[in-house]
């Protein structure tokens, strides 16, 4: 195989955990060109990743006529296709444009029809980390060994290619304190720490030990108004809507470590080998067997219980029991390991 796409065009979490597949595929064949079709805001996590040669961008392919996107692809030379993020249109699109090996998951009905490679596959009830599931999708081309395990999956992100962080920016960051990115919300993408308890955090972190930035979209911020005044008054920096992503990922590269709810700065701070935290719900699909950041520093807090009373959007009561002091613990631990 020469030319492999791989086709994730969901959110920035999810892109991440996607990165091990591409390194894997690269020591099995190190001779072939990885494309990564992905949406257009998630551009600047797949560049970042030393094992991608091309990017597609699929919010300016699907504006073009369905001939001129068949020929597009065709003229790419590819290969295989692996659809680790399924899309109806994408896998009529391959199928098209002849792509040779087409490879999709049983669980979808219209894969039976769009590729001749069908996985073996259910994500919503599986044991698997999400990392672990996309390399399934590669069965293709797997040896008789078996695939590396959950604890080595860090080792093949080739998180490496970000670029340098502006001087605005860079000059936020204190070379003799603990940088410590709060990163409180999450698009809604899993249920999220409240703002009480980072705002009861801030006052257990001394400030003469933590330089606190906080960091997330404009709207963002807006729902956490009260958790931006309160880092501002204790000298901390309050980042939320002025970052674009290139510069989010410059800013994580550069702090001591980020703490987080499940969400794609969360991961991206594991696969730059940071002190990281996540905090996570106990409910299916959303639990940190799932959705836990992969690296050697990362760690994560949970409750060990089964509990879907926060389905539907309701408070999650299992988050907000991980108290502040419990989340401290973690960071002060970080700050002496580095000393």
């Amino acid at each position: 195989m020469k030319t492999i796409l791989i086709s994730r065009t969901d959110s920035i979490g999810d892109v991440m955990l996607t990165l091990p597949l591409l390194g894997w595929l690269k020591e099995m064949l190190p001779e072939c060109r990885v494309i990564f079709l992905c949406a257009a805001y998630t551009q600047a996590v797949v560049r970042s990743c030393e094992y991608v040669d091309d990017v597609l961008n699929w919010n300016e392919l699907q504006l073009l006529p369905e001939d001129e996107q068949v020929l597009h692809v065709q003229e790419l030379s590819i290969d295989a296709v692996l659809h680790v993020f399924p899309r109806t249109a994408i896998a009529n699109l391959m199928k098209k444009a002849n792509v040779p090996l087409r490879i999709g998951t049983r669980s979808r009905i219209y894969h039976w029809r769009t590729c001749n490679k069908l996985i073996a596959l259910s994500r919503k009830n599986s044991p698997l980390h999400e990392a672990e599931l996309n390399l399934r999708l590669a069965e293709p081309f797997a040896p008789p060994t078996p695939f590396p395990a959950l604890e080595k999956l860090h080792r093949y992100y080739g998180f490496t290619r970000f670029s340098e962080l502006p001087e605005h920016f860079s000059a936020i960051l204190d070379q003799k304190r603990f940088n410590l990115i709060l990163h409180p919300k999450s698009q809604g993408s899993a249920p999220e720490w409240s703002e009480a308890g980072y705002k009861r955090l801030l006052t257990l972190l001394p400030t003469e030990h933590y330089n606190i930035i906080l960091t997330g979209t404009e709207a963002e911020g807006k729902h956490v108004s009260g958790l931006c005044e309160s880092v501002r008054k204790r000298g901390g920096y309050d980042l939320t809507g002025q970052t674009t992503l290139e510069e989010l990922i410059a800013l994580i590269a550069g702090a001591d470590g980020l703490l987080a709810s499940s969400t794609g700065p969360l991961h991206i701070a594991a696969a730059l080998g940071k002190h990281t935290l996540g905090l996570f719900a106990p409910i299916r699909p959303m639990h940190p067997a799932r959705w836990k950041p992969l690296g050697v520093k990362a760690s994560v807090l949970s409750r060990e219980k089964k509990c879907n009373a926060c389905q539907g959007g309701k408070p999650c009561g299992c988050i907000n029991s991980i108290t502040p002091e419990e989340v401290a613990a973690v960071v002060v631990s970080w700050l002496e390991s580095e000393q």
